[in-house]
This record gives structure tokens, sequence and C-alpha cells, in this order.
């Protein structure tokens, strides 16, 4: 199997497809949060790679190519933003504010449970950029000194969760206003949470894009003082 991999340029790329168009088949049959397309996407094809024994370095050959259109797609998360730049100019300072309050919740919550769980340094900083984009946090934990892997991890886990929970915490918070909704999307859960906070409308998409660029740009230079907390 590993030697058809290797002969087949677009192997990784067609089960990582399949797997996630899996995940919306049950996420549009159940209608249920826990079937979230990403989450049955990774579970589905750690379990392929598992079963035909084919090892990470194999697969992420052909697999790799979907990366290629993660840059277009980030920067088309600039258009929902600019067809509601008349609402963002309007709500400027309120969503400044929300911003900068969720970057400093985020971090707070992270230093709050490492001197709960007596997380060493390394570990620490290891979590501290769970809320951002992957190649931001990346960058921000290698500076730091922690477990870029780990942080990889922790991402993607911020990201799911925050996306499958969205609406029930939305629901039992009662906040009704859209801006509100991205905001908060997009400074907690980064990319993963903007794709659901377009499904919840533009206004929610716009203002979640836009969070995670700006949420981004505040936690490199917030974890630096936050890092030396502890």
């Amino acid at each position: 199997m590993t030697q058809f991999m290797s002969n087949s340029i677009f192997f990784g790329a067609a089960i990582s497809l399949i797997a996630y168009e899996a995940g919306l088949l049950l996420k549009r049959k159940f209608k249920m949060a826990i079937f979230n397309p990403l989450l049955i996407a990774i579970i589905a094809v750690m379990a392929v790679l598992s079963l035909l024994h084919i090892d990470y370095d194999t697969y992420n050959q052909s697999g790799q190519y979907i990366s290629y259109l993660l840059t277009p797609a980030t920067v088309c998360l600039a258009v929902p933003l600019y067809q509601q730049i008349e609402l963002l100019k309007k709500n400027l300072k309120a969503v400044a504010i929300g911003i900068i309050s969720g970057v400093i919740a985020s971090m707070v919550s992270v230093l709050l449970l490492a001197k709960l769980f007596r997380l060493s340094h390394e570990q620490y900083v290891t979590l501290l950029p769970k809320s951002i984009t992957t190649a931001i946090g990346m960058g921000v934990s290698e500076e730091l000194g922690g477990i870029v892997t780990i942080t990889v991890a922790v991402i993607i886990i911020t990201g799911v969760l925050g996306n499958m929970i969205a609406e029930t915490v939305i629901k039992l918070a009662h906040i009704e206003e859209p801006i509100a909704k991205g905001l908060a999307l997009g400074t907690s859960a980064h990319a993963i949470g903007t794709a659901k906070a377009m499904e919840l409308g533009e206004v929610e998409g716009a203002m979640s894009s836009l969070a995670i660029a700006v949420a981004g740009l505040l936690t490199v230079v917030g974890a630096s003082v936050f890092a030396q907390f502890m």
C-alpha cells in the first residue's frame, strides 16, 4: 500500500477529501454538533492510515496539495469583511474592545489552568497560542520555547470544539447580536470557528474573519508578555 501511495501523487489528497465529504454527509443526516465534518475527517484519515500501515510522511507527500489552497482561502475571508465595511466603521470601538477582551481572556485562562495543574513553563507557552491560526501559533510557540507539534494539535482541537459548541454557547448566553457572535467565534476558535460563523450569517462571517487577523497579531504581542508570568 505504501508503494501504491508513492506512485499515486493525489492519494493523500483524495482520501482527505473523501473523509471530509463523509463528515458533511453525516452532519446533514443527523444534524448533531458531534458530527463535525473536520473532526470526522481527522478520525477517518487516522483510521485509514493505521489500518493500511501508511506512515504520515508518505501520506503527506500527496496530501500536501490541499495545503496550497490555504493561502487563497484565507485571502477570500477578506471578501465578506469588505462587504460589511460600513457596519465595521459604525461599530469600530465595540469591535476593538471585543477582540482585545477575547485575546486577554484566552491567555488568562491558560495561565490560571497552567498554575492550577502545575504545568512547566514549556507546557504553559505551548498552550498560550491555542486560539489563533496554526501558522501564527506555530511561530509563537517556537519563539517562546514551546512544543510546536502539541501547539498544532491544541489549536486544531480548540477550533473543532469551538465549531461544535458555538451555537449551544450562544443560546445559553443569550447572544443575539450578529457582530458579537462573529467576534466571539473568530477570536476563540480561529478559522474553524469562522466556518461556523459563516453558516450563521454574513455579518457573523465578516466579523469573525476580522477577529482572526487582529487576534493573531495581538496574541503575538500578548503571549510574549504572558510568558513572563510563569
